[in-house]
């Protein structure tokens, strides 16, 4: 008979194997209605409304729309379980191997927790090798004491039907590594409570046993073969399955706690907390196959299981490894597998998968949508908006730029950026002298005046313009004059640009309203002064008519 049961298992421990290392060949096509584009693993339930139910369906929509951030719960199938496998009850008397089977009913709070309901049914037996003192049953020691025994083996049979209500936590459902887990790693914990009935093996048909010859000295595995040698055994010499005589009296125990057993009857209740692991294994999308442990730490102080009240009283544990067949229960056009099967980062890891492919036409690391300069040349180094550095604002930019920091006052620079140099201020000093000398000025203008600006503007106000208007008269009197316009702010880069943007503004005036020619026109900016006036200086030098903005990106327009 126990062969028997060993090929059972070995069996049930095959059908694992084959289902851990089989390939899942179940479709993941999306169902009719939901869009094209995203890929298996389930990530797409989150693409439509089929799975979503009906009062989520505006958080859905709006998911959807854009105009909410997550996506509403899908509804998820239950999972129906049918278990079965060994247990062993322990207690102060040494446990034997027992059995049980059972139901459950599993539903997800989420893609981590679950919690499950469970009926169990369970036989378990203890056997002690000590030899105890019939005063311990209490009433029912007239059991024994009716045949003249006064003493007797502790050894029980303990009958459960178990209700469970667990939480379990998924330890792998959620991935950035993989799509849907094919095997569950899992741990439990919660609530039993437990109806049973305890039987105890006091007589041998209608004697009592008989253990004169038992050396109850030796080792413990010496004393059960001799007591079974003088006949506390099966037809099968096995303890696995006892006859039809064995454990016929059932005990009740004393619910005060006193040392006191009851004959018949023998229903009790208790309570447990539960703790576990387990593991499953997803075969299709609607069954897995799983085996699990459990123990239930049942709160008894050994009166309850073990039926006679021992000297190391302590409470009883339940320990029960069952193999799992379980079955996901619904429909699944409207439902997805059980949410612990189901990676809830799918959807986010397809979708960025999905992504468009932004362009890059120069491929300066800009997409086009964002570039400012979408014809970088290749190599040149760009800003956050696909514009050349030009770090010396010589409109030249660096990757072409021989000269990368010229200095302003060597502007304006030649297509290489090179720019010039200034002559020593000995030379030029001893040039104009030499000029004066044999060149009489030809520039009868000796002062014009200066336009001042408002904080950070860089429009003409009224004043500005009439005093233009004046500097304009100046001009058209005397033709062989030029202008030279200077603008100040040198102390960092919106500084340069502003300096740039005013003496501009007052350019574009003496040629607009003014009617003078560019030619005329010497453009200086960035110096040190004040950087709100723009001073016109009377000149018959040479100078640049335009300069190119140094930063053009800070360039503001009022």
């Amino acid at each position: 008979m126990a062969s028997k049961k060993y090929t059972m298992m070995l069996g049930l421990l095959g059908l694992i194997s084959t289902a851990a290392f089989a390939q899942d060949t179940t479709s993941t096509a999306k169902p009719a209605g939901i869009s094209a584009g995203t890929s298996a693993d389930d990530s797409w339930i989150y693409d439509g409304t089929n799975y979503v139910n009906s009062h989520k369906a505006a958080q859905q929509n709006a998911f959807l729309n854009h105009t909410a951030a997550y996506p509403a719960r899908p509804k998820d199938m239950w999972e129906f379980g049918i278990s079965l496998g060994p247990s062993f009850l322990f207690t102060p008397i040494d446990p034997k191997l027992g059995y049980g089977a059972g139901v459950s009913l599993r539903k997800s709070l989420g893609h981590v927790f679950s919690i499950r309901g469970q009926y169990n049914y369970s036989i378990n037996y203890g056997q002690d090798y000590r030899l105890s003192s019939v005063s311990e049953l209490g009433n029912a020691a007239s059991v024994l004491t009716s045949k003249g025994q006064s003493q007797y083996l502790r050894n029980f049979k303990t009958t459960f039907h178990q209700g469970s209500l667990d939480l379990i936590a998924s330890l792998n459902s959620a991935s950035a590594y993989r799509g849907n887990p094919h095997v569950n790693f899992y741990v439990l914990a919660g609530y039993s409570f437990f109806v049973g009935k305890t039987a105890a093996n006091l007589l041998n048909g209608n004697s009592a046993y008989n253990f004169s010859n038992v050396d109850w000295n030796a080792s413990r595995g010496d004393i059960k073969d001799a007591v079974n040698a003088a006949g506390f055994k099966d037809e099968s010499n096995s303890l696995l399955k006892p006859s039809n005589d064995r454990y016929e009296t059932v005990l009740t125990g004393n619910r005060s706690g006193s040392r006191d057993f009851a004959v018949g009857g023998g229903w009790d209740t208790k309570h447990a907390a539960d703790a576990g692991i387990g593991v499953a294994f997803k075969v299709s999308p609607h069954f897995n196959i799983g085996i699990e442990q459990k123990f239930s730490y049942i709160f008894d102080n050994g009166t309850y299981s073990g039926i006679i009240l021992a000297p190391e009283q302590r409470n009883s544990i339940l320990s029960s490894t069952q193999v799992r067949f379980n079955f996901n229960l619904g429909n699944s056009s409207k439902r997805v597998e059980p949410l612990w099967w189901v990676n809830p980062n799918n959807y986010i890891y397809n979708k960025v998968q999905e992504a468009p492919y932004l362009p890059d036409a120069d491929g300066d690391g800009v997409i086009d949508q964002f570039d400012q300069e979408p014809n970088t040349p290749a190599g040149c180094a760009v800003d956050t908006h696909g514009r050349s550095l030009d770090t010396d604002g010589d409109g030249v930019p660096d990757c072409r730029d021989k000269q990368p920091l010229t200095p302003q006052s060597w502007f304006p620079v030649d297509a290489d950026g090179v720019g010039t140099e200034p002559e020593p201020a000995c030379c030029k000093e001893l040039r104009d002298k030499l000029a004066n000398m044999t060149v009489a000025p030809s520039c009868a203008v000796t002062s014009l005046p200066s336009v001042h600006f408002s904080k950070s503007s860089v429009s003409l106000s009224d004043e500005a313009k009439s005093t233009l208007d004046a500097a304009v008269a100046q001009l058209n009197s005397n033709p062989n004059c030029k202008v030279k316009l200077v603008g100040y702010g040198a102390s960092n880069k919106r500084a340069q640009q502003l300096s740039w943007d005013r003496v501009k503004a007052v350019e574009n005036y003496l040629e607009q309203k003014g009617g003078i020619a560019e030619g005329r026109i010497i453009f200086t900016y960035g110096y040190d002064g004040d950087a709100n006036t723009v001073d016109l200086q009377a000149t018959t030098e040479e100078g640049p008519s335009t300069v190119p903005a140094p930063h053009p990106n800070l360039q503001k327009v009022d």
